[in-house]
């Protein structure tokens, strides 16, 4: 692997954007394996509730245990609307995959559940001001293009 043409902030890979998002698909991925063998016997929105549980419990170690804890009555009241909207949208779409990995193959609910690289770019031209570069819009169609060979595999 060239880690010279990675994106690497002060010098040092764990503090690169790209190694955290790098780290974050590993995990995904894992999410989505472990999901499908665990919703096997279960109905998915339990399943989801039961997993949404644990999350709580390892980040509030996770935060406690790095001494990140602050004040939640010091947030300001945007910060508590985007971070409930982000949990709300989190939230159904955590439901919807999990229906959907107990219906389907892991390998392509988890493909086309990645159409969300297109609408994320989308949303943030249009909500955010961002202006990807061409590069990046190719990249963003590869994407695409792959959710829509997997939607109309069969």
């Amino acid at each position: 692997m060239n880690t010279a043409a990675m994106p690497v902030s002060g010098g040092h890979m764990t503090g690169s954007w790209f190694f955290w998002a790098l780290l974050s698909a590993v995990f995904a991925a894992l999410t989505a394996i472990f999901a499908k063998v665990g919703l096997v016997g279960v109905n998915s929105d339990y399943a989801t509730l039961i997993r949404t549980a644990m999350i709580l419990v390892v980040l509030g170690a996770f935060v406690a245990a790095t001494g990140k804890w602050s004040d939640p009555t010091a947030l300001s009241w945007r910060v508590w609307l985007f971070l409930g909207l982000s949990a709300l949208a989190t939230g159904v779409s955590w439901v919807c995959y999990f229906r959907a990995l107990q219906i389907g193959d892991a390998s392509q609910v988890a493909a086309v559940d990645k159409a969300s690289v297109l609408l994320v770019a989308v949303f943030a031209v249009l909500l955010l001001g961002e202006r990807p570069a061409p590069r990046d819009w190719l990249g963003i169609a590869l994407v695409a293009a792959g959710v829509m060979v997997l939607a109309f595999r069969r």
